[in-house]
C-alpha cells in the first residue's frame, strides 16, 4: 500500500479561517538553501535538484525496503532581516529561503545518499552539493491554510505577527514555514493552497 504523509501526518492537517495550535514534531527533510526572488532561476535550480533526488529517493524505499509513498509537497522556510519585507513591502530581493522536501522517518541516510548518486547523471554536481538531508524541529507553531495567490499572503502574516501571536501571550521563534498544496503550475492563482506555519514559544 502506498502511503500518503500529507494525509497520514497530522501537521499536514489544517483548516481556513483560523489558526491551529499544534505541536511539530522533528522531521526530516531534503534541503537546499538560497537567497532573492522565488521567480527566479535561483529558486528555480533548487526545485530541479530537489525533486530528482526525492524521487530517487521513493523508489527506491518501494525497491529495496517494500515501502512505497506518495512524494510529499514542496515546502519552504523564508526569512529576511526584516520581517516586513514579508508582511507589508513584499520585498522579495530581501528574503531568504530554504527549499524542502520531507523524508519519510522510516527510510535511512544511507538509502538517500544513493538516492542522490543516482539523480548525479540529472542534476549538475553544484546543485548537488547545496544538497543535504537534515532535521527540523519546530515544535511549537501556529498555522493555517491560505487560499490564493502567494502575493496576497501579506495581510495573513501581518494579522499573525500583530495580532494573533501577542494576543496568545506568545513570540515568534524559528523561520516562517510554507507547504504549497497545491502545484502552481496547473493551478490558477487565486486556487492555490498552502499552509502557512509559524514556529513560536
Amino acid at each position: 500500500m502506498k502511503v500518503d504523509p500529507k494525509k497520514e501526518l497530522d501537521s499536514y492537517r489544517v483548516t481556513r479561517g483560523a489558526w491551529r495550535d499544534l505541536v511539530v514534531p522533528p522531521m526530516r527533510y531534503l534541503m537546499i538553501d538560497g537567497h532573492g526572488d522565488p521567480n527566479t532561476a535561483a529558486y528555480a535550480d533548487a526545485l530541479a535538484v530537489l525533486y530528482p533526488v526525492a524521487y530517487a529517493t521513493k523508489f527506491a524505499s518501494k525497491q529495496q525496503l517494500g515501502r512505497d509513498y506518495v512524494v510529499p509537497p514542496l515546502e519552504a522556510l523564508w526569512w529576511a532581516e526584516d520581517m516586513s519585507a514579508f508582511t507589508t513591502r513584499r520585498d522579495k530581493s530581501a528574503w531568504h529561503w530554504t527549499a524542502m522536501i520531507l523524508v519519510p522517518d522510516w527510510v535511512p541516510a544511507d538509502l538517500v545518499d544513493a538516492a542522490r548518486e543516482r539523480a548525479a547523471a540529472k542534476v549538475p554536481a553544484e546543485l548537488l552539493e547545496r544538497l543535504r538531508l537534515e532535521t527540523l524541529d519546530e515544535g511549537r507553531c501556529l498555522q493555517r491554510l491560505h487560499v490564493g495567490s502567494y502575493d496576497d499572503e501579506g495581510p495573513l502574516l501581518a494579522e499573525l505577527h500583530d495580532v494573533e501571536v501577542p494576543a496568545r501571550g506568545l513570540s515568534l521563534t524559528g523561520r516562517h514555514h510554507e507547504i504549497y498544496l497545491s502545484d502552481a503550475r496547473r493551478v490558477e492563482p487565486s486556487r492555490l493552497r498552502t499552509i502557512l506555519r509559524q514556529p513560536v514559544c
